[in-house]
């Protein structure tokens, strides 16, 4: 439920935009993308702009943006492999310079780093002009690094490739080694898939892509603190909007079952106490309104009353403790009886039991997902009815009871 639950998380309409700075000013280009299902299509795309006020006839109030600088202001610098950038780190890109007072964006690729920095004082200008004009910037991204993650998605075959005036170098293995500002142009056209992109605007694309996908892969940004935290902020307000439908949904669900149950109880209640009446009045055999009452119980056993039980907190705490390894397919309470159907010819359901199904690659994560279940007072037992790996989906199939 989880997994399917992705698509709502995530942040589906964003725009990237890229700023070069240079003696001349500025060039702007923009990329606005929109998320539907398992597609990603290009909405919105600029690549001539040189103010930002052409921004803002472009693209809607409150648009999330993945902002990517280069230029003029912006420092690049290769060294050797490092995950974190400390200030001793630092002082090899910028000497004798604070790194508070800088943005820093480390990609990391192969054996080497790109780490590049610009002054805060630079790069808030240009956020904080993005404010101004009632976008939402979420990222901050320095350079051409963000093209990493779309690479695949590119007609690319050699080793170099050049984009936005970047070349940049690969090895055989895809890992970057060297990157340089040419100002020059690709000299082939680039595919998305099947559509053509102008190189100018893969930049911002990546960045946007990156913002879109940002839980299925690490969107490649700089450390720009206070965007950061907006940004998680923005992701939980999306995670709390989605959950909180979801609960009203199922919420809503159970109370009308529950009212559609209880509304039939209550209906074959009045039927048995007029009956009853009429068994009364006629002094017919007191068997006979046994043997109705005990038809009821056992009509009221096989809907699954279970004495009023919530089932629906019972299947939330046992869900609560899942394992992240684990995806589930399917939650059955009182499921059928297949053996006790066929033995009394009728449709049985156990009793006070529940049967979950789901996939996971190691039978370690059900175990201690079985372990936390335990821990609840209401479980009377738990048992792993069965684990088999599928060769074909390459992953663990099992199947769980609970009885309570």
């Amino acid at each position: 439920m989880m997994n399917k639950l992705n698509q709502y998380y995530r942040l589906n309409q964003v725009a990237g935009i890229h700023i070069h700075m240079d003696s001349d000013g500025q060039r702007i280009q923009l990329c606005a993308v929109e998320a539907s299902g398992n597609q990603l299509s290009i909405t919105k795309k600029a690549a001539d702009l040189t103010s930002m006020g052409q921004i803002k006839q472009q693209l809607p109030e409150k648009t999330m943006i993945a902002l990517n600088l280069s230029g003029k202001g912006m420092l690049q610098k290769r060294i050797d492999r490092v995950e974190a950038i400390d200030q001793n780190t630092f002082n090899k890109v910028l000497p004798n310079a604070k790194q508070e007072d800088f943005y820093v964006q480390n990609f990391v690729s192969g054996e080497y780093s790109f780490v590049s920095v610009i002054r805060k004082a630079e790069a808030d200008k240009w956020i904080n002009q993005l404010k101004d004009l009632t976008f939402q910037p979420l990222l901050l991204s320095l350079g051409v690094f963000p093209v990493e993650n779309i690479v695949p998605q590119l007609n690319v075959y050699e080793s170099e490739i050049t984009v936005n005036g970047y070349r940049v170098q690969r090895n055989e293995k895809g890992d970057w080694i060297d990157v340089k500002f040419t100002g020059e142009s690709s000299a082939f056209s680039y595919k998305l898939a099947s559509e053509k992109i102008d190189d100018r605007l893969i930049i911002p694309y990546a960045a946007a892509f990156g913002l879109v996908m940002h839980n299925q892969l690490d969107p490649i940004h700089s450390d720009a603190e206070d965007l950061n935290k907006t940004f998680q902020s923005k992701l939980s307000n999306q995670k709390l909007k989605v959950q909180a439908a979801v609960i009203l949904t199922i919420i809503f669900t159970l109370l009308l079952a529950n009212f559609i149950a209880l509304s039939w109880l209550n209906s074959s209640n009045r039927a048995l106490t007029e009956q009853l009446g009429k068994y009364t009045e006629t002094n017919t055999n007191e068997q006979e309104i046994a043997d109705r009452i005990k038809e009821k119980e056992t009509l009221l056993h096989q809907l699954g009353w279970d004495g009023g039980i919530n089932k629906s907190v019972l299947i939330d705490q046992v869900s609560s403790m899942m394992p992240s390894e684990i995806t589930l397919l399917d939650i059955a309470v009182n499921p059928i009886d297949i053996a006790g159907s066929r033995v009394q010819k009728t449709t049985v359901f156990y009793d006070r039991k529940i049967l979950i199904t789901g996939n996971s690659e190691k039978v370690i994560a059900v175990n201690e997902w079985i372990a936390r279940i335990k821990t609840k007072f209401w479980v009377k037992n738990t048992q792993l009815e069965n684990f088999a790996f599928n060769n074909e989906l390459n992953t663990g199939q099992f199947t769980l009871s609970i009885n309570y």
